[in-house]
């Protein structure tokens, strides 16, 4: 019997030791857990290791404000878990997962939350806690992937096709029309003056009295890809960072010996608008209903 009982524990545990020792690390399938933690690399270079949902809600608390409507505030958290999803999947195998800005979601930690809110942190927390409960765990998914959950501030009028920014087209990152950001966002357009010869010295050109600016080239709603300044070739986003402008939909004029610039819009304009997801929260909207209209074609999936 106890033969019998030997024979059957080999039969089961070699075949599990030579799986466990020589399977190959670029054949374990990454899967998403409840209680996973986030690499987040600091601005100062550290790495913190932060429960999943404490990190989702200091992506919340980071990047919108906690004024808005509770519904757009559910969906931000749920892109928010998308995003750094689709980021531990392409991450996994790398030292981190996320950095903490704006390059990737920008995320603030508690004692930075104390100090920012002050007085007023356990009411933002709260409000904060129940969007991440309401949704915990919830994420987009695009043929059962995890999708590429894009968001910025806000639209122009339209949000844009990802393959006209980012030169890579994805079916459920459309432009859709976003005409409410106007109502609503205070950053929708700005205005900005400064003289020619601070303007030419940002973009690094010689100083002409006569400035002539041809756009060569935009995307489907309007956004400047290429332009030439006085004869020299840029894109869009040479001018947007060199003048630190809002956005890559712009109009550039001379005004005597000084230059006008307006913007329309606050970001890249990919995925979900912000102030465009306040607005549909406003007009009675549920975030699932706001996930779905800036996230074509997308299910909403819970861990």
């Amino acid at each position: 019997m106890k033969k019998i009982i030997m024979i059957s524990l080999m039969i089961i545990i070699i075949p599990f030791l030579i799986v466990t020792i020589f399977i190959k690390e670029d054949e374990i399938h990454f899967e998403f857990v409840s209680n996973m933690i986030v690499r987040v690399k600091r601005e100062n270079g550290n790495i913190d290791k932060v429960p999943f949902e404490e990190y989702v809600k200091g992506v919340l608390a980071g990047e919108m404000p906690t004024s808005f409507e509770m519904e757009a505030l559910k969906a931000q958290a749920v892109a928010a878990r998308s995003y750094v999803m689709k980021k531990m999947e392409d991450n996994h195998g790398e030292d981190y997962d996320v950095v903490d800005t704006v390059m990737n979601q920008v995320y603030l930690d508690e004692n930075t939350l104390k100090e920012k809110w002050k007085d007023t942190y356990e009411e933002k927390n709260n409000k904060i806690k129940q969007a991440i409960l309401e949704t915990k765990g919830e994420y987009m998914t695009y043929d059962n992937q995890v999708i590429e959950a894009f968001f910025f501030s806000t639209s122009t009028g339209k949000t844009e096709n990802s393959g006209e920014i980012f030169q890579k087209q994805l079916p459920y990152l459309k432009s859709v029309d976003s005409s409410w950001d106007a109502e609503v966002s205070p950053v929708f357009q700005e205005d900005n003056q400064m003289s020619l010869k601070e303007f030419y010295q940002k973009l690094n050109l010689e100083y002409n009295s006569n400035l002539q600016v041809e756009i060569t080239k935009t995307t489907s709603t309007g956004r400047i890809k290429e332009l030439k300044i006085n004869g020299t070739a840029f894109t869009s986003n040479d001018v947007y960072q060199k003048l630190n402008l809002r956005s890559t939909f712009f109009n550039i004029q001379q005004k005597g010996e000084n230059v006008e610039i307006t913007t329309k819009g606050y970001g890249h304009g990919v995925g979900m608008s912000q102030y465009g997801a306040l607005a549909m929260a406003k007009k009675g909207y549920q975030y699932r209903d706001i996930l779905k209209y800036y996230y074509q074609g997308i299910e909403i999936q819970k861990l």
